[in-house]
């Protein structure tokens, strides 16, 4: 593979004044840095290629030997059969319950005139998002946390594994997401992207293992992830730009791919097709997107996120990581009201400048917006400061 040292780079100073809230001072500096220019960035292959010292005691959930390397080796590893379909039930009925609280607030705010509250799980949100478009967008920020995914993203089982990617010290990043991938819905496919494009540069040194959990059939026909296996190598994060689309997303072009990894995109590119009670495990450098969903159901997903607890958490100061298990307290008790009382989607708007106040808003703004050099813009990019939306800008 070809290496790349020198990437766009964001640098950011804050200060913490609370333990998950993070607000940052008036006096806080940005430095965006061309490529080649000012801000190289030291590759960090090993971050992401090598394999900790494993647990001695044997737990229930964790992988085989093989599989943690692979996960290593490759970037990913798809898990077919971890969960028990009654361990997701729960979970399923938590999105059900999102689902409502969001049809009663557009019904009640004149937005819709069906709740379809007999619909399936699987064609409800379309059927809203039908009646009005940016649903999906909606309550992809809602940022609800029930108990179903509070406990699905502290389970042991889960909690084991993540333990032989970092480590016994685990904490949750505060960026986890609810997919509402909705049938042939811009909003909701994800391009070409590694995860660390949307956080401060000093993320980099962080492994971060998500799981990406789907509440169906995942399959190429409803869009599931695509990986470039072994993206991750070069242990660096690529020169990606803003935004793809008519959406919030960062964008990775292809050729930027190919030139970096000396590959055929195409033909590299490996579909990650995973059943009900399966997931995928990936790291936060390796290149992926999720495909689009030409089914005609909701290709519902979650995806969480975990880190070592003493290492940076790139989330721009705006939120800390919450300690979910600590080595030697075995009855460690998790701070989850602080942590969900803490909106993340309405501090990354305020902090490039965007009132968040209307509820039926179907933008979403953020940091990682002044991180790459603005190539679209378009309705999420149009309310940033004027003085922030220069790529080549600082901002006091």
């Amino acid at each position: 593979m070809a290496s790349l040292s020198k990437v766009t780079g964001l640098f950011r100073f804050s200060s913490s004044s609370s333990r998950f809230a993070r607000p940052l001072q008036q006096a806080a500096v940005f430095v965006r840095c061309q490529q080649s220019t000012a801000c190289p960035q030291v590759p960090v292959p090993e971050v992401y290629t090598t394999v900790p010292p494993q647990p001695r005691e044997k737990k229930p959930g964790q992988l085989e030997r093989w599989q943690v390397e692979q996960y290593f080796d490759k970037g990913f590893l798809v898990v077919p059969n971890f969960f028990k379909k009654s361990e997701l039930e729960p979970v399923i009925k938590a999105v059900e319950e999102c689902v409502d609280i969001l049809a009663n607030k557009l019904y009640k705010g004149g937005k819709i005139t069906n709740k379809h509250e007999n619909a399936g799980f699987y064609e409800r949100l379309t059927l809203i998002e039908n009646q009005f478009k940016g649903s999906t967008v909606i309550l992809h920020k809602m940022g609800y946390l029930p108990k179903a995914f509070r406990d699905l993203w502290s389970g042991d089982r889960l909690l084991n594994v993540v333990e032989q990617f970092i480590g016994p010290n685990i904490s949750g990043h505060p960026v986890w997401n609810l997919r509402t991938k909705t049938p042939q819905n811009e909003q909701t496919t994800v391009p070409w992207h590694q995860d660390n494009a949307y956080l401060d540069q000093d993320a980099l040194g962080t492994l971060m293992p998500t799981a990406w959990i789907p509440l169906l059939d995942a399959n190429t026909l409803n869009g599931c992830m695509q990986m470039i296996p072994e993206g991750h190598k070069v242990g660096t994060t690529l020169t990606h730009t803003c935004c793809a689309g008519d959406t919030w997303y960062v964008d990775l072009p292809e050729s930027e791919i190919e030139k970096a990894y000396n590959i055929n995109v195409r033909k590299a590119a490996v579909n990650c097709e995973v059943p009900f009670g399966g997931l995928v495990f990936l790291n936060n450098c390796i290149p992926h997107r999720s495909l689009e969903n030409f089914s005609d159901k909701v290709r519902w997903s979650l995806d969480l996120r975990w880190q070592d607890p003493s290492k940076p958490v790139g989330f721009h100061g705006l939120k800390d990581a919450l300690p979910m298990r600590k080595e030697g307290q075995p009855d460690y008790n998790i701070n989850w009201e602080d942590f969900a009382a803490i909106d993340r989607n309405k501090l990354q708007a305020e902090d490039v400048g965007y009132n968040d106040a209307n509820e039926f808003d179907t933008t979403i703004h953020g940091p990682w917006m002044l991180r790459w050099e603005n190539t679209h813009p378009n309705r999420h990019t149009a309310s940033l400061k004027t003085d922030a939306s220069s790529w080549h800008s600082h901002k006091a």
